[in-house]
């Protein structure tokens, strides 16, 4: 910044004294304001990681694929634009994979979440109930998922899902369990169920009544949003 000034030799001597004071008053102010704007910039600029956007990873199924939807629609686009007007600076990869169980999903960890990756949303569990996978294979996957991004330093929370009714009581009760207890064991954030709000609505499911349609998917956004903030209130600063 270039500040000038008036020369006072023109100025009559009964001003001199007034001009110096009020020129010295606007470099004051001048200061302050550039200072305070500074401050504003880099406040603006500085994202919830520390100095960088946060790299946020969504581990999932077709819930989080976008099944039957545009690329725009999927769950970690609208779910990276709700944060990003709520002042997060965040990137966001859709690492969803249509049909994937809690099992594909461990076999594909370590390239679906590339190395500086701050933290990941497991969604993944509601292909194994569709096939009635055991309840006890489904929670050995999920933690031993929980386990190696903790051992990686990557930050985790899971996102839970529902067994269907009709495989019986016995089995909706173990597997309901699954997502709830691992959260607890691991300290985990933990939304308990993904599809909160819209399940069972048809007018925010596909007509398959398993997938989420666009206005579906952004009924999740708002619903889990709060959890998710939660979720990056926990993570280090990044520099």
């Amino acid at each position: 910044m270039i500040l000038t000034y008036a020369s006072t030799d023109t100025v009559p001597r009964y001003g001199r004294h007034n001009v110096l004071v009020q020129s010295a008053a606007a470099f004051f102010v001048a200061v302050l304001l550039f200072l305070s704007g500074f401050h504003g910039m880099a406040h603006a600029q500085t994202p919830a990681s520390g100095g960088r956007a946060l790299k946020l990873v969504v581990l999932g199924d077709s819930l989080t694929a976008g099944y039957n939807l545009p690329g725009s629609a999927a769950f970690p686009v609208r779910l990276e634009q709700a944060l990003r007007q709520k002042g997060v600076t965040v990137e966001i990869v859709n690492a969803g994979v249509s049909g994937d169980t809690a099992q594909g999903g461990l076999e594909r960890l370590d390239w679906s979440v590339p190395d500086g990756t701050d933290g990941v949303i497991v969604e993944l569990g509601a292909n194994d109930a569709l096939r009635g996978i055991d309840p006890a294979q489904t929670r050995q996957a999920l933690e031993a998922i929980i386990t190696r991004l903790k051992q990686r330093g990557t930050a985790v929370m899971l996102a839970g899902i529902y067994a269907p009714r009709n495989l019986g009581a016995d089995y909706a009760k173990r597997f309901d369990a699954i997502h709830r207890e691992l959260a607890e064991k691991h300290g985990l954030v933990l939304y308990p169920f993904f599809l909160e709000g819209i399940a069972g609505d048809r007018a925010l499911n596909q007509p398959d009544g398993l997938h989420p349609t666009a206005e579906g998917v952004d009924v999740i956004v708002r619903s889990i949003l709060p959890t998710v903030e939660r979720f990056i209130a926990t993570l280090p600063a990044r520099s």
